[in-house]
């Protein structure tokens, strides 16, 4: 039986981003490579199972595979309990959990969440970085309140004194105007400093590239930071206007941000257990970049049947770079 949910996304697909984070016709493409990375995953184990009963003999799945990544979604998108979530989709709460843990786990490795990322499978890493120098990239982190860790150090770690409560910190680094997520820190203690978190990633980058961040990145040499206003002092015209034209530079990051906080996931208290953390925020982040359209996924069909025989990948940075399909033939 179809569930509620996916029969409603189809009937009204204008409401699907709303309710899922990306349109239609991306949870199309989604759906798409989904089946084929779940059945490339259902190959391999096959070539390693020993069987006693023969293939199909067991019970069919409730949900069908569309079905199936919707609950994914609707989970990352709006961050409710696997009780409600298996209300929703008719099933036990301990399926729900089941079928958003194989899902995500699937899309983490083949959804990049950042340009480096996807651009480092084809062995392109330093083209890329050496065009990015044309660039000035936009650096920002976001906290995000977790769980009160049950071992005392670990409480320490984690206890933000500027958030009042125990967080975890992420770093962006993207695009101007947020074209895309050049790269991305998850899950560093809340109280380490913006600085040092970057400074611990800008070793990836040619040593001339530039980026503009905040008041919280004064003091490293290739980040450019607002002008301080000194003590007893006052900034001079020049100096609030240069700091004017940074702020309306960097502000897109904010709101790039503000896309990756619209999966609630990230936004909210995370409540799935700590090790999972990295690993779903990578998926949002992925999730994120097919939603703004720098990660591109194209659905080939068989000219004969029409369906689908490949899903390939691409990105909007460099659309001469032509990556290998999922499945070549």
């Amino acid at each position: 039986m179809e569930s509620y949910t996916w029969g409603y996304i189809q009937k009204y697909p204008k409401y699907t981003k709303r309710l899922l984070g990306i349109d239609y016709e991306q949870l199309e493409q989604l759906i798409a490579l989904g089946k084929l990375l779940n059945q490339k995953n259902k190959e391999e184990i096959e070539k390693t199972k020993i069987r006693i009963n023969q293939p199909g003999s067991g019970n069919n799945p409730k949900l069908s595979s569309e079905e199936q990544i919707v609950l994914m979604l609707v989970y990352l998108r709006h961050n409710i309990s696997f009780q409600l979530l298996g209300l929703i989709f008719q099933v036990s709460e301990s399926t729900a959990h089941n079928i958003f843990t194989y899902w995500q786990k699937l899309f983490e490795g083949e959804l990049p969440p950042s340009l480096l990322e996807q651009v480092k499978k084809f062995q392109e890493e330093e083209i890329v970085l050496e065009i990015l120098t044309d660039y000035e990239l936009i650096v920002d982190s976001a906290e995000q309140p977790i769980e009160r860790p049950s071992d005392y150090q670990e409480q320490k770690q984690y206890y933000s004194g500027k958030q009042k409560r125990h967080t975890r910190k992420s770093q962006f680094i993207i695009l101007p105007k947020a074209e895309d997520i050049i790269d991305v820190v998850i899950g560093k203690p809340g109280p380490m400093s913006d600085i040092k978190i970057c400074r611990q990633t800008l070793n990836k980058f040619n040593t001339n590239q530039t980026f503009s961040g905040d008041k919280a990145y004064i003091g490293e040499t290739q980040i450019k930071t607002p002008h301080k206003k000194p003590r007893k002092g006052k900034l001079t015209e020049n100096q609030i206007e240069e700091n004017k034209a940074l702020s309306s530079n960097r502000i897109f990051v904010e709101h790039l941000i503000r896309v990756v906080k619209v999966f609630k996931v990230v936004q909210e208290r995370f409540r799935l257990h700590k090790n999972r953390y990295k690993s779903v925020l990578l998926t949002v982040c992925g999730l994120v970049r097919l939603r703004i359209s720098s990660l591109i996924l194209e659905i080939i069909e068989s000219s004969k049947s029409g369906e689908v025989i490949d899903v390939r990948m691409s990105h909007s940075f460099m659309p001469k770079l032509d990556f290998v399909p999922l499945n070549p033939d």
